[in-house]
């Protein structure tokens, strides 16, 4: 007969932290967030850490060159989806890879025989106010001026008329060779009242440029996700049909980390993708693996030599694997089985594998709850989507701005190589697609999700989280319990702290994404 656990399914918002005793040396400022990626000896530090524990889903509402960048900027990470053609994912993750810190790939560029109109278009579409001329409109062309929104205007000038028309020539501007030093280019830049210092070699071709509001960032967020050249860190994700194919591609892109892209992880297909990657690649590479939902299944892929693994089935906003196929487990409960799965390895083998909670995260403070439970890094997906960064159309709906949302198991996605359904195509849903309110900036909201991180580790008397991970004490909630910690009747919550608040039911295509 079936086994039939006796415990009962508990999601992360049927959880509350117990305050511990506070220390006047426990402030937010002491507070270290920095994270293991990928495993290690028990008694050394892993080799990938980031400062912030933070992650991007693998996702094709959320991936994209930009939002990577962002994220490593302020030391979290994001996976390029790996739901595209070989050649375009490596790209994507190139993209990443050519910028250093402070100085990037130029991904606003123009040629000086387009017309204004056109340049004005890039502009506005991009949300920037300056592009870089090239002689034949690539990154790496012949660097022949700079044309920038304070340099004509569309009521006054003639859209038809060429950018060479309107741009200032390189002759006139200042630039700086590649052996310049980040330091000596924000000095130029200050000096010489510079808000881009486009970095040229010998023979004019652009290799880079560095802006102003780099140096502002990097003031803000000291603690970049960047590897031994100072490049960004960037992951990707990748399936169990063509890795022989992907992985080689993703490594000579330049990718950091991989990690297989699955609803189910506990298999065969992922054991032998794993082989392959450690095996007989060598294990160059570090590739985690997921998702799953019991210590079984984390020792599975634990053994099979997953660099991390992923927790969570069924959890997502748009993820509707539990409604079609009655499989998953809350988050809270997953997590804990697999926690002692990793403890209980570790004391066995003396290898830290790290766990990633992956869904069941509807609020900011489920994922000091997921952390304090034993995660040690937090993927997110409709987190991210709502920003700037994300590749996701913004739309208006009655006046209130969204982005655009979308699962990976939707027919819109049509990702057959993460859920094997065994068709070529998806026989059915195990994903939906929606609408997320937009929020903003990822620099503000990731700032204030992990000052709201802080200050929770702070009550529970916490500066690490491995110090966090032994010390916290957690309840249970009754049902009274969580009535009463919602807006009693009258006390609407304010704009910010709705930020995360899930997308209201009538903007679902498919269905409310509260549901998690």
């Amino acid at each position: 007969m079936a086994v039939i656990l006796s415990e009962v399914s508990r999601t992360l918002n049927e959880y509350l932290l117990v305050p511990n005793l506070t220390t006047e040396d426990c402030t937010p400022d002491v507070v270290d967030l920095s994270a293991p990626i990928v495993r290690h000896p028990v008694a050394e530090t892993s080799p990938l850490r980031i400062a912030v524990p933070l992650v991007s889903a693998i996702m094709q509402a959320v991936s994209s060159p930009r939002l990577a960048i962002a994220l490593a900027q302020t030391g979290g990470l994001s996976f390029a989806h790996q739901n595209q053609p070989i050649g375009e994912q490596a790209a994507m993750v190139g993209a990443v890879k050519r910028h250093k810190a402070g100085f990037r790939h130029s991904d606003i560029n123009t040629k000086p025989t387009a017309t204004l109109g056109e340049v004005s278009r890039l502009l506005k579409a991009a949300e920037r106010d300056i592009a870089v001329v090239t002689d034949d409109g690539t990154p790496t062309g012949v660097f022949v001026g700079l044309i920038s929104t304070s340099d004509f205007h569309p009521q006054r000038h003639d859209l038809n008329d060429t950018v060479e028309s309107r741009m200032r020539p390189a002759s006139t501007l200042v630039t700086a060779p590649p052996t310049i030093s980040l330091p000596d280019a924000n000095t130029l830049i200050w000096d010489r009242r510079l808000d881009l210092l486009p970095i040229v070699t010998d023979d004019g071709r652009l290799a880079s440029i560095v802006l102003r509001r780099d140096y502002e960032l990097h003031k803000q967020f000291r603690n970049e996700s960047i590897d031994a050249d100072k490049r960004f860190r960037v992951g990707a994700g990748i399936n169990t049909r063509d890795y022989r194919d992907r992985i080689p591609a993703l490594i000579e892109a330049g990718a950091d980390v991989l990690c297989i892209d699955s609803s189910d992880g506990f298999s065969v297909w992922q054991r032998n993708t794993l082989r392959y990657a450690v095996e007989e690649l060598g294990g160059i590479i570090p590739v985690g693996a997921g998702n799953v939902v019991d210590g079984r299944a984390f020792r599975y892929l634990a053994d099979a030599g997953a660099a991390f693994v992923k927790v969570g089935i069924g959890g997502g906003s748009i993820c509707i694997t539990r409604d079609q196929k009655g499989i998953g487990r809350g988050q809270a409960s997953a997590l804990i089985d697999v926690v002692a799965e990793r403890d209980r390895y570790a004391e066995e083998t003396g290898v830290y594998v790290p766990i990633c909670c992956d869904g069941g995260l509807l609020a900011d403070y489920h994922m000091a709850i997921a952390l304090a439970l034993g995660a040690d890094f937090i993927m997110l997906g409709r987190y991210f989507a709502r920003f700037d960064e994300s590749p996701s159309n913004l739309v208006n709906l009655d006046g209130q701005l969204f982005k655009e949302y979308w699962g990976e198991g939707s027919q819109r996605a049509r990702n057959v190589a993460r859920y094997d359904q065994g068709e070529t195509e998806l026989p059915f849903e195990e994903g939906v697609d929606g609408y997320v309110p937009y929020a903003g900036s990822l620099y503000a909201n990731v700032a204030r999700t992990t000052a709201k991180l802080r200050a929770t580790m702070v009550s529970c008397g916490a500066t690490t989280l491995p110090d966090f991970h032994r010390d916290a004490v957690l309840v249970q909630v009754s049902q009274q319990s969580y009535a009463r910690t919602a807006p009693r009747s009258g006390c609407a919550p304010a704009p910010a702290a709705a930020a995360n608040s899930p997308c209201p039911s009538r903007c679902s295509r498919r269905r409310s994404s509260s549901r998690r």
